[in-house]
């Protein structure tokens, strides 16, 4: 058996297919199947590194530019790499532990894949 998605104005779970078309036998709305999944899609975050490209949890990417540590007197240098990170949807788009630092939270602008 399919999961259909809820009706998007009442929330019910008890919506059915009718040819293209979902039907919520509470409200009576309609919706196309296709916009459900468009919309979906728009709701995912892409994260996108200095040049332009997608990282993924698990990557390993470089930092390009020094980064002082707030409440510190470290500094991240340039060329860091940092290996397995995670993707947060915090301030930083990035959690992850650096050697000899620990773990800190890193912007996407600040750093670069490595292939």
């Amino acid at each position: 058996m399919s999961t259909l998605p809820a009706c998007p104005q009442c929330q019910s779970a008890l919506t059915y297919e009718d040819g293209a078309q979902l039907i919520c036998p509470e409200c009576g709305h309609e919706w196309s199947a296709a916009s459900t999944a468009s919309s979906t899609l728009d709701d995912i975050r892409v994260i996108r590194n200095a040049n332009g490209h997608e990282l993924k949890d698990g990557d390993t990417v470089t930092v390009i530019k020094d980064l002082k540590i707030k409440g510190s007197s470290l500094v991240v240098k340039v060329g860091t790499k940092v290996k397995n990170i995670r993707l947060a949807d915090d301030d930083h788009d990035i959690d992850c532990r650096i050697d000899g630092i620990g773990a800190m939270g890193l912007k996407s602008e600040f750093v670069r894949k490595l292939s």
